[in-house]
């Protein structure tokens, strides 16, 4: 029998379990869980014997991802466990998702392959998505003990230019707006317009989000979980305020759990990502503008374009839009096509000619103007 640290006297009896002194020093914070001397966190312990991948959810839910960061990592998690190696029974690839967390724990050890195998598998999607993948697996190792291995590198990608409405857009989207019969789509719109909030927090936005008095709104459990106070004008306020009374109509017909939705549809329900975006294909082919070139996030990439542009800091735009880090924010920075050309235009404009001076005169001003000679 081996010694145990006396400093150890204090934790938890572990029975069947051994201290892992393979470092050659004790450690109380890993277990021994098999003869090859692979440890599970200690924080794990207790959950070794339940099923890992309900263990992984539940962690993601109580770190405030959002649905579809938990859709996007479930996807990945279930990619790995496809993956059948050399040797193993080809009913593990079904079983895998219900394994325990102390078996999981083994055969997800980054020294098996099973993780080169799968990101083998990913040849065929973009680099964005690719990224995407491995962050998920990256949480998984983590959560699981492990770490990714440093011979694996994500793929390199050129962050893509926002998308932003020219002026030529904006003037067409606009009076397309008009002309729609629906009343939830000017006010819809121009919130959007004015505020640059995402599609899912407008959707999720509810009438006491609002303060018309004050021209803002309160953005509840935005991205990360993360509150914030989007400001409006008076032409959304108005909007909001004409759009209330065929919102009240509305919200008669369905729960009172709806009713407290800002925007609802004609049936009554709260409107969704898809719903807006469909409603953006509308406007786009009544406008002659390309449907690719408008969606909820074009509308919030103008919004930030044209605060740039009127000579809002990056600090103040960061916090309008939400954005944790101001590196994401500085992407704005880049000037678009439209400036370019316009910049481009002014530089090439003819500079007037100077006159030579006289020899007596007396030269004052500027470098393109002479002024008269003093007497």
């Amino acid at each position: 029998m081996r010694d145990r640290d006396a400093r150890t006297a204090g934790a938890d009896e572990v029975t069947d379990m051994e201290i892992n002194e393979a470092d050659g020093s004790n450690n109380p914070r890993q277990i021994r869980l098999d003869a090859q001397n692979k440890v599970l966190p200690n924080r794990l312990h207790r959950l070794r014997k339940l099923s890992w991948f309900e263990c992984w959810l539940s962690q993601l839910r109580s770190e405030k991802k959002s649905i579809h960061t938990i859709r996007a990592y479930e996807r990945a998690a279930k990619g790995i466990s496809e993956i059948v190696l050399p040797g193993e029974e080809s009913s593990l690839q079904s079983n895998f998702l219900n394994l325990s967390v102390e078996k999981a724990h083994n055969l997800l050890d980054p020294d098996t392959g099973r993780v080169d195998s799968w990101i083998s598998t990913l040849d065929a999607l973009s680099p964005s998505s690719v990224n995407a993948r491995m962050a998920a697996a990256t949480h998984l190792l983590k959560w699981f003990g492990h770490t990714m291995p440093e011979w694996i590198r994500r793929p390199n990608r050129r962050r893509p230019l926002p998308k932003t409405l020219n002026k030529r857009e904006v003037s067409k989207f606009k009076s397309t707006v008009l002309e729609v019969k629906d009343p939830i789509v000017k006010p819809l719109t121009t919130m959007m317009l004015e505020t640059g909030v995402r599609v899912s927090e407008i959707c999720n936005m509810d009438v006491d989000d609002v303060d018309l008095d004050d021209l803002s709104a309160l953005i509840l459990g935005g991205k990360g979980e993360k509150d914030r106070t989007v400001l409006f004008t008076d032409l959304t306020a108005e909007g909001i305020q004409e759009w209330m009374a065929e919102r009240r109509v509305r919200a008669r017909k369905q729960v009172k759990e709806e009713r407290r939705a800002l925007f609802l549809t004609k049936n009554g329900h709260r409107i969704t990502p898809r719903w807006v975006q469909k409603l953006m294909d509308k406007i786009a082919d009544k406008a002659d503008i390309k449907r690719s070139r408008l969606t909820p996030h074009t509308l919030r990439h103008t919004f930030a374009s044209g605060l740039l542009e009127r000579g809002a800091d990056l600090v103040t735009i960061q916090r309008l839009l939400g954005h944790a880090s101001i590196a994401t924010t500085r992407v704005y920075l880049e000037i678009s096509d439209q400036t370019l050309r316009e910049i481009y235009k002014r530089a090439q404009m003819p500079i007037p000619k100077i006159s030579s001076p006289s020899p007596d005169s007396d030269l004052q001003g500027t470098l393109h103007g002479v002024f008269p000679s003093s007497s």
